[in-house]
């Protein structure tokens, strides 16, 4: 990738500017974070910025949600060279699961699954999704951990906006994110300045 679009300083989420604005309307999610997983140094600073706050932590096995958090929770996962749990959408296991009913962001109601032979009591799990708006996904992502007797160690996302599900997500679990506070603001509604000079080419 174009080595310009790393800076020389790299502060906590410099690669933020690297995610693109939606064009193609209301149906769809306000940017595509992905973007920034096309640079290498971006998604390497993004996987370290999300595992700072957990250096202390004790954690068994790493969850990423279906479908975007299986590219950040396998990236957690290899970083801290522990195993990865999916928990995916309804429908995609052939095997036994427990399941657990939720609505995601756009107000659709969904199911997400779990296999049943992995999670077990005492088990320190960190749970991990590409965002956080609603916060209904990564709560059945909690409830199904917790449902099998394993601890949630914490919860990790490239961000999580101040709604009242985001909210309680913070108020009641350890986070991490990769939003620094000076763009938390943009975050909640929904519009990053970067956008004003987005460059397709500068990734």
């Amino acid at each position: 990738m174009d080595a310009l679009a790393v800076p020389t300083d790299r502060a906590k989420g410099w690669y933020i500017s690297l995610m693109a604005p939606n064009t193609k309307g209301p149906k769809f999610a306000w940017l595509d974070p992905s973007r920034l997983y096309c640079n290498s140094q971006g998604l390497a600073d993004c996987v370290e910025d999300l595992l700072s706050p957990f250096q202390s932590d004790t954690i068994d096995l790493v969850a990423g949600i279906d479908a975007m958090g299986f590219i950040l929770g396998a990236s957690v996962a290899t970083m801290l060279g522990k195993g990865f749990l999916a928990m995916r959408k309804a429908g995609h296991l052939c095997i036994q699961t427990e399941s657990q009913q939720y609505c995601d962001y756009s107000g659709r109601e969904k199911t997400m699954e779990v296999r049943l032979d992995v999670l077990k009591p005492g088990l320190r799990v960190l749970i991990v999704d590409q965002w956080i708006e609603t916060g209904g996904t990564m709560k059945a992502a909690i409830k199904l951990v917790e449902k099998q007797g394993a601890k949630v160690v914490g919860v990790a996302a490239v961000a999580i906006e101040n709604t009242e599900g985001g909210k309680w997500i913070k108020d009641n679990y350890k986070y991490s994110h990769c939003i620094p506070g000076d763009l938390q603001s943009q975050i909640d509604q929904q519009h990053l300045d970067s956008f004003k000079s987005f460059n397709l080419q500068n990734v």
